[in-house]
């Protein structure tokens, strides 16, 4: 049977058309974000109290918890997303320019989800301004908040930019389909523009991918994040140079699990299996494997030198560690979603779209468990112990747990509201696909 050529009638789709079901998903995607927004404004009128957050050390608990694991979470899913996106620039890889958007808009809005943590956690919004932001030029010497902060910040403004500047070419070519609505929208996003400026364009879209490449390891989620955590020497769980690669490599994994569950989306909802083809899930299932394989053997590095005749403080940290329900889980569904991947490259007809799909939603729940235990767990087993009674607990507040479910209602609302807006597929994606299929044809 032969396939659709893509069109542009195609990518403009959704921002022509709305379903009952878009007003459902936009209806529990918000619910999920209000109901959040109620437990924050409960939080802010009694304080940090009202959660699970407090004092720290054996017999006391953690003043870091969930919301700092989501807030490692969202900055990993959002700063692998662009290295995905940047990557099928830079590398040529021709075959995954469909999702290269995607990846991009989920980078804004992971982003956006990490930010808001940052707000949330500081107890009082003031202090963003009274704090961080008035006294930056001394914090920023000595504050990891201020480290975040200034880093999101940086990448917020570098991955809106190379967004913006491909979107140009989108819309100016689109414009006459584009509903009249929305003309101030569009008319801002292509002030200026001109056919001359396209050459351009491409240039400084490549430099910024390579910019993104480089920052992204050394600097970024492979850089400041994990050093946070790994230049503490008196938290055996986080010192160490394994956090650098670790963290990338769930970065990368998680992004990769999200493009593939969005791409699901969109295809099931837009009949795009011409566009999201069965080919570019098996590739990211492979690369999903591949960093899951990467995942894995870092962790297995970090208990080997835990567990074998390590300093009394790392071993029991480690063993604390290795034991916990949350960690076995994490790491049994991160293996068995390697074993399948490695099964259907071995045995194609085990692929599946929606064992995809399953595949990327045990990742992303293999990662925020092990990224909350991971902050956790560095504060229960100190090595200078402040308490010498029983050994602390931490059990997550209902705040805290909505934190998770309304973030994630948050950017999914993001999605639902830009796909209303801009083609969530690049123009340059559907001309080159249409390139190939008449190529084939001939």
């Amino acid at each position: 049977m032969a396939t659709k050529t893509p069109s542009e009638r195609d990518i403009l789709r959704p921002i022509g058309s709305v379903s009952t079901t878009y007003f459902v998903l936009v209806g529990i995607a918000g619910l999920a974000f209000v109901a959040f927004l109620i437990g924050w404004a409960y939080q802010l009128e009694e304080g940090l109290i009202v959660t699970a957050l407090g004092d720290w050390g054996s017999g006391g608990g953690v003043t870091w918890g969930i919301y700092i694991g989501a807030f490692i979470w969202w900055v990993g899913i959002a700063h692998g997303g662009i290295i995905l996106s940047a990557a099928v620039r830079l590398l040529g890889m021709d075959r995954y320019m469909p999702v290269a958007r995607l990846a991009e808009l989920l980078t804004i809005a992971g982003l956006s989800a990490a930010g808001f943590y940052i707000i949330v956690h500081l107890g009082r919004p003031d202090r963003m301004v009274t704090s961080v932001i008035g006294h930056y030029h001394i914090t920023v010497h000595a504050s990891p908040l201020v480290w975040d902060v200034t880093v999101i910040t940086a990448y917020f403004v570098l991955t809106a930019t190379y967004l913006a500047l491909t979107l140009r070419y989108d819309v100016s070519r689109l414009r006459d389909q584009l509903p009249d609505r929305l003309d101030p929208i569009y008319a801002l996003v292509t002030m200026g523009y001109t056919e001359r400026e396209d050459a351009v364009v491409q240039r400084m879209v490549w430099w910024l991918a390579l910019a993104i490449i480089i920052m992204a390891p050394l600097l970024l989620h492979g850089g400041v994040i994990p050093w946070l955590f790994a230049v503490i020497p008196t938290m055996p769980t986080w010192f160490g140079g394994v956090q650098g690669p670790q963290f990338l490599t769930i970065a990368l994994t998680s992004a990769i699990s999200g493009v593939i569950i969005l791409a699901f989306s969109f295809r099931h909802a837009y009949d795009w299996d011409h566009i999201f083809t069965d080919d570019i899930f098996r590739g990211l299932l492979l690369w999903l494997g591949f960093f899951c394989l990467l995942f894995l053997w870092l962790q297995l590095q970090q208990n080997i030198t835990g567990l074998f005749q390590a300093p009394v403080d790392l071993t029991i940290a480690a063993r604390a560690r290795a034991t916990n329900p949350i960690y076995l889980t994490s790491m049994s569904l991160v293996f068995l979603t390697l074993t399948y991947i490695f099964a259907q490259s071995i045995r194609p007809t085990l692929f599946t779209k929606e064992r995809a799909v399953v595949s990327g939603l045990a990742v992303l729940t293999a990662t925020i468990m092990e990224k909350v235990l991971f902050v956790v767990e560095g504060f229960l087993h100190p090595t200078f112990d402040i308490y010498a009674a029983v050994p602390g607990v931490y059990v997550p507040s209902l705040i805290e747990i909505a934190s998770i479910l309304g973030t994630i209602g948050m950017v999914s609302l993001i999605f639902l509201t830009v796909a209303k807006i801009f083609p969530v597929v690049e123009l340059h994606a559907i001309e080159h696909l249409r390139d190939e299929h008449e190529g084939d044809r001939e």
